[in-house]
């Protein structure tokens, strides 16, 4: 037997609420017959009607808007998985997804970069700035600790670095395909107002860029083939995969990886043998 997406609403509003401290939002007075705050305290805090919130918590009263949920997320101090959950079973659909810049990364989510001893892996945001890296995507790819964060860069390095251009097999295909697949993280993370100076900017550096971003493509990342030309290493197979980070829509993993173990070996000597550079 299925239950009405009105009595799921109300019950994890409930559920939520009776979770909470009074005293920690300040509200006291008197026994309470039940943990956590009262429906007029959520109401309160979210800004909405006592009347309207209990209809939602008893599941009556229909669907409510977007706006309101954001209130009662706020309100009850949601998560932002918790928040995602409160959209989907009262609307049907995650929230509006707003892009929040990013300047790092969580010691557990880089120790998980450091695993991969011959894979180059990096994270990136929405921008597609480059956030963390491995001492393997030092090596072989670009040393982002001896960047400044502001020149850290995918697009800005692939348009405008020479080393990084020879370095490719066909810059142009690879130029083309990054760029299709940039556009289509920007939008998906919700950060198509800021993506608009970035494009202007890169637009003026690069008429590359500026033809291939005129030209609309878009290109989901996913997985691929990629021949590197390192310039101690000689040619290099690498696979690469492509994942996003879970709660985190800004954010995206890539991860390379060598196609014969007789590169891995020779990646693995050879990242070995450098010093580890990262602020």
């Amino acid at each position: 037997m299925s239950i009405p997406a009105g009595n799921m609403l109300g019950a994890y509003l409930r559920d939520r609420r009776t979770r909470l401290d009074p005293a920690a939002f300040g509200f006291t007075g008197g026994r309470r017959r039940t943990p956590g705050l009262r429906r007029e305290e959520v109401a309160q805090r979210a800004n909405i009607s006592p009347t309207w919130y209990t209809w939602l918590e008893q599941g009556r009263g229909g669907a409510p808007s977007a706006d309101v949920l954001n209130r009662i997320a706020e309100g009850l101090m949601l998560t932002e998985p918790e928040r995602e959950h409160l959209f989907m079973i009262g609307l049907g659909h995650p929230p509006e997804v707003h892009f929040k810049p990013t300047e790092g990364v969580s010691p557990r989510l880089q120790r998980v970069l450091d695993a991969f001893e011959v894979g180059p892996a990096i994270i990136k945001n929405a921008l597609w700035d480059v956030v963390a890296w491995n001492r393997a995507a030092a090596a072989l790819l670009t040393d982002y600790g001896k960047l400044p964060p502001a020149e850290r860069n995918i697009l800005r390095l692939i348009f405008s670095n020479a080393r990084i251009r020879a370095a490719q097999q066909d810059w142009h295909a690879m130029a083309r395909f990054v760029v299709g697949a940039f556009r289509a993280d920007a939008a998906r993370a919700g950060a198509v107002a800021e993506i608009g100076q970035f494009v202007e900017e890169m637009s003026a550096l690069s008429p590359e860029f500026k033809e291939m971003w005129l030209a609309n493509d878009v290109h989901a990342y996913g997985e691929g083939t990629k021949r590197l030309h390192h310039s101690e290493l000689g040619v290099l197979d690498m696979e690469f995969s492509a994942f996003s980070v879970d709660g985190r829509p800004d954010l995206g993993m890539i991860v390379y990886h060598p196609v014969t173990s007789g590169d891995a070996e020779r990646i693995r000597e050879y990242v070995g043998s450098r010093p580890s550079s990262r602020s």
